[in-house]
């Protein structure tokens, strides 16, 4: 079954510093990474296209991700970034469409997790911003954090004709031990028919190194069940991924997670969700 691996980053320090990659513990990953880095572990993993997600909140991130995509039979789509504050949002996103690659152009993502405010996405100027994005006929990847949960719910209430697609499950606090209230307010997020999940990221938000798949299940399985295999996609989130598992190692947890679906269920997990909520060719 060929596979669709719906988040991925890549970064080049000499190009642009990545802030966020600070302390020891992240010191693994504070290096380049590439599409030639990711490829042999990607296609041994059956992986035949991929959804590149931005870094970084500055604008030349994108047109640069959109051109590593036009250049890549690997890398099918992007997720950018563009300033939803923007009053011009609309022209920014139809620049970005005219640009070379500007037809791999999925989504648009902004770092919510790290806005102090814990209801930016309800601020008039975000939701014109997001407005603007379904206009465009694009997604919004949500990366939040567990505790802006109840913000997105409220925010894909206000605007049912865009897709919203939650990043790493909302982040939930595996490490902690912790279901609730993460459980019922993804529930809520799922029961909206605009909204759609990654399975993506769950290792990083375990013990990096004491995680077990037997301990990620009941978050997963709280997707399944809320979401559906029909609304949930399978994401590596590398190279994030790579400071508690490999490449390998992630995708091996992914399928024992999805091991008791039909194979029409785990190929919507692995390839047929994303391929329809980011445009990708069957």
């Amino acid at each position: 079954m060929p596979r669709v691996d719906a988040h991925h980053h890549v970064w080049d320090l000499s190009v642009r510093d990545q802030d966020w990659i600070t302390g020891p513990a992240m010191a693994p990953i504070r290096r380049d990474f590439s599409v030639a880095d990711l490829e042999p572990a990607a296609r041994a993993a059956g992986v035949t296209a991929t959804v590149v997600v931005q870094t970084v909140t500055v604008p030349e991130e994108t047109p640069e991700l959109l051109a590593l995509a036009a250049d890549s039979d690997l890398v099918a789509k992007v997720v950018g970034w563009a300033d939803l504050t923007d009053p011009g949002i609309a022209d920014a996103l139809a620049r970005l469409r005219q640009l070379p690659g500007g037809a791999h152009l999925a989504g648009i993502r902004h770092q919510v997790q790290s806005e102090p405010d814990p209801g930016w996405l309800l601020r008039p100027d975000v939701q014109r911003g997001l407005a603007a994005v379904a206009e465009a006929g694009l997604v919004y990847d949500l990366v939040i954090t567990a505790d802006q949960l109840p913000a997105a719910v409220a925010a894909a209430e206000r605007r049912p004709e865009l897709t919203f697609v939650l990043d790493h499950l909302g982040k939930p606090p595996i490490a902690a031990g912790a279901f609730e209230p993460w459980a019922t307010n993804l529930a809520r997020l799922a029961a909206l028919p605009n909204t759609v999940a990654k399975l993506s990221g769950l290792v990083t938000e375990a013990d990096w190194a004491r995680w077990t798949t037997a301990g990620l299940r009941p978050y997963a399985e709280a997707a399944l069940d809320t979401f559906g295999p029909g609304r949930l996609m399978f994401g590596s989130d590398w190279p994030v991924c790579t400071l508690a598992a490999g490449y390998e190692r992630w995708v091996a947890a992914a399928e024992e997670l999805t091991a008791g679906l039909s194979p029409d269920e785990r190929d919507a997990v692995f390839s047929a969700t994303a391929c329809r909520v980011y445009g990708l060719a069957d």
